[in-house]
C-alpha cells in the first residue's frame, strides 16, 4: 500500500513544483488541469499511471518519472464517453519515447475498439533524443492508428505547446485540430534549422504559431485566445458528433419550431446583383435557435463551413460567402470544403449547401497553383458522399461552379431555389458580350441595347423557374419558408440507402 501511494503522490507531482509554475508563468495549464477542465467533473478514469520508461539511454541517464510524460484515459464530456491523453510538458519537455508512445497506442486502440473519440492535447518538445529510434518507431506506430481510426471515430487535436517535426503529422491526419494564440505552434522544421540551412531568420510564432496556421495554410481549424477557450470549443464540438461511424448523432432538444417562418429572409437578397450580403446571417436564421458552430472561419473565407441543427439534429453546412470576393470557388476554399464533406459523409451528417458562386476563380496564380487538381476535390467530395444533400440556391449559380455546389447533377437529393436564383452558364453581362459583341459594336446606343439583352437573357435563362421546368431544381421556395422546406426533407431522407460499385476506395485527386 504504502508502495502505491508513494508512485501515485509522484505521478501526480508531475515535474515537480519548479517546472508546474513555470508552466504556469508561460499563461499554460498542465496537462491534469487541462484534462480536469475538458471533462465532466470526477468522471476521469486514468490509465497506466504508475507506467515507467522502460528504455536506458545510451548517451544520457534518464530519470524514470511515472507516467512517463503523458497522461492517458477515459472520461466523459455532457455525459458521453471520451478517449484522451495529454502530453506533459513538465516530464521531460513531453518528449515521446517507447513508453510514452505504447501509452497512446494502448488508449487509441482501446477507443477504436470501444468506439468513442479520440481526443489529443499536444505539448510536446518532439522525439526523445535520448531513445533514438526507438522514439522515432512510437511515432509511426501512432500516424498508423491515427489512419486506421479515420472515419470510424472522431479525432480531436489540440496544440497546446510546441509540436515539431514528426510530431506534427498525428493531428495532421485527425479530423480537428484546435491551436490557442501565442502559446502554441506548430512546424517540421524551427527556426534554428531554418537559419542553418537557408540563412532565413524567423520565429517560432511567425513560422508555425496559431495564426499562421488559421489564416495561411488551413493546418488549423479553430483558434483559442487561451487554453480554457479551446478547451470549451473542444466541449462544443462535440456535441455535434456522433460517437462512431454507426451510431447515430446527439440529438439536442429544442424550443424552436420546425416551421418557424423567417421574414428577414425576404429581403436579405440585394436587388442588385453585385451587392453583397452575409451568408452567415441566412444560415443562423435557418438553424436551431440561431447557432451556427463555424469551423475555419479565418481561412479561405469564401466558403462557409461548419455544423448547426435542424430540428435537433447535428448537420454540416457549407455555404458560399458573398461578402468575400463575391463567393467565388477558389484553390483553397475548394479544398476546404471538400475535407468537410468527406467528414460529414463519413459520420453520417447530412449536408445542407447554400449556392451562391459567380464561378472559379480566373487567373494565373490559381491555375498554376492546381485549381483544377484542386477544384475536383471538391467536386469529387459532393459526388462521393452518400449522406442526405439538400442544397438551397439563393442567388447566382454559374457555369462549372454551378455543376459542382451540389448541382441535381451529382445526385444531390434535393435542390431548392429562391425567386433571387440565376442559374446559367454565365452572368447576363459576359452573357451578352460573348453573343452579341458584333451587334453591340454596330449599335447607335449600345447602352440601352446592352441593357435590353441582358435583361432579356436573365429572363430566359437565369431565372430559376427554367431550371425547375427542366428538373434540375425541385422547387421555388419563398425564402422565409427555408427551415421548413429543409425539415420536411430531412424527415424524408433519415432512412437513405445508397448502393455503389464494390471497390477498395476511389483515387481522390489529392
Amino acid at each position: 500500500m504504502a508502495r502505491v501511494r508513494m508512485q501515485r503522490e509522484r505521478a501526480l507531482a508531475m515535474g515537480g513544483s519548479e517546472r508546474v509554475a513555470k508552466q504556469h508563468a508561460q499563461g499554460k495549464l498542465t496537462a491534469r488541469e487541462r484534462l480536469e477542465y475538458l471533462l465532466d467533473p470526477g468522471s476521469f478514469i486514468e490509465s497506466d499511471m504508475h507506467a515507467l520508461s522502460q528504455g536506458t539511454s545510451r548517451v544520457i541517464p534518464q530519470e524514470p518519472y511515472p507516467g512517463d510524460g503523458v497522461i492517458t484515459g477515459f472520461g466523459t464530456i455532457h455525459g458521453r464517453e471520451v478517449a484522451v491523453y495529454a502530453q506533459d510538458f513538465t516530464v521531460n519537455g513531453g518528449s515521446l519515447g517507447a513508453m510514452c508512445a505504447r501509452k497512446i497506442c494502448k488508449i487509441m486502440d482501446q477507443a477504436l475498439q470501444t468506439g468513442v473519440p479520440m481526443i489529443g492535447l499536444n505539448d510536446s518538445g518532439g522525439a526523445r533524443i535520448q531513445e533514438g529510434v526507438a522514439s522515432l518507431a512510437g511515432y509511426g506506430e501512432i500516424f498508423h492508428r491515427n489512419v486506421a481510426a479515420s472515419g470510424v471515430i472522431p479525432q480531436i487535436a489540440a496544440i497546446m505547446g510546441p509540436c515539431a517535426g514528426g510530431a506534427v503529422y498525428s493531428p495532421a491526419v485527425m479530423d480537428f485540430i484546435f491551436m490557442v494564440r501565442n502559446t502554441s505552434n506548430m512546424f517540421l522544421t524551427g527556426p534554428d534549422v531554418i537559419k542553418t540551412v537557408l540563412n532565413e531568420n524567423t520565429t517560432a510564432e511567425d513560422l508555425g504559431g496559431a495564426t499562421v496556421h488559421a489564416e495561411k495554410s488551413g493546418v488549423c481549424h479553430l483558434v483559442g485566445e487561451n487554453e480554457t477557450e479551446v478547451l470549451d470549443m473542444i466541449r462544443e464540438l462535440v456535441t455535434f458528433l456522433p460517437q462512431n461511424n454507426v451510431d447515430p448523432a446527439p440529438r439536442r432538444l429544442t424550443q424552436d419550431p420546425w416551421d418557424r417562418q423567417a421574414p428577414s429572409l425576404n429581403t436579405a437578397v440585394p436587388e442588385n446583383p453585385s451587392v453583397p450580403y452575409d451568408m452567415k446571417a441566412i444560415i443562423e436564421a435557418v438553424v436551431d435557435d440561431g447557432r451556427f458552430f463555424e469551423v475555419m472561419p479565418d481561412y479561405a473565407k469564401s466558403m462557409v463551413v461548419g455544423f448547426g441543427r435542424m430540428e435537433g439534429n447535428p448537420v454540416g453546412i457549407i455555404a458560399n460567402n458573398p461578402m468575400v470576393m463575391a463567393g467565388v470557388l477558389d484553390a483553397t476554399s475548394s479544398e476546404k470544403a471538400a475535407r468537410f464533406i468527406r467528414f460529414c459523409d463519413a459520420f453520417n451528417l447530412p449536408i445542407i449547401s447554400f449556392v451562391d458562386v459567380p464561378g472559379f476563380m480566373p487567373g494565373t496564380d490559381q491555375e498554376h497553383g492546381g485549381i483544377i487538381r484542386r477544384g475536383a476535390k471538391l467536386l469529387y467530395a459532393y459526388c462521393e458522399a452518400t449522406v442526405p444533400k439538400l442544397t438551397v440556391i439563393t442567388r447566382k449559380a454559374y457555369g462549372g461552379a454551378y455543376i459542382v455546389m451540389s448541382s441535381k447533377h451529382l445526385r444531390t437529393d434535393v435542390n431548392l431555389a429562391w425567386p433571387t436564383a440565376e442559374i446559367a452558364v454565365m452572368g447576363a453581362e459576359g452573357a451578352v458580350n460573348v453573343l452579341y459583341r458584333r451587334q453591340l459594336s454596330a449599335a447607335q446606343d449600345p447602352a440601352a441595347m446592352r441593357k435590353r439583352l441582358e435583361a432579356e437573357y436573365r429572363a430566359k435563362f437565369g431565372d430559376p423557374f427554367y431550371a425547375a421546368e427542366l428538373g434540375y431544381v425541385d422547387d421555388v421556395i419563398e425564402p422565409a419558408a427555408t427551415r421548413q422546406h429543409i425539415i420536411r426533407h430531412l424527415r424524408r431522407l433519415r432512412t437513405k440507402r445508397e448502393d455503389r460499385p464494390g471497390k477498395k476506395h476511389g483515387n481522390m485527386p489529392v
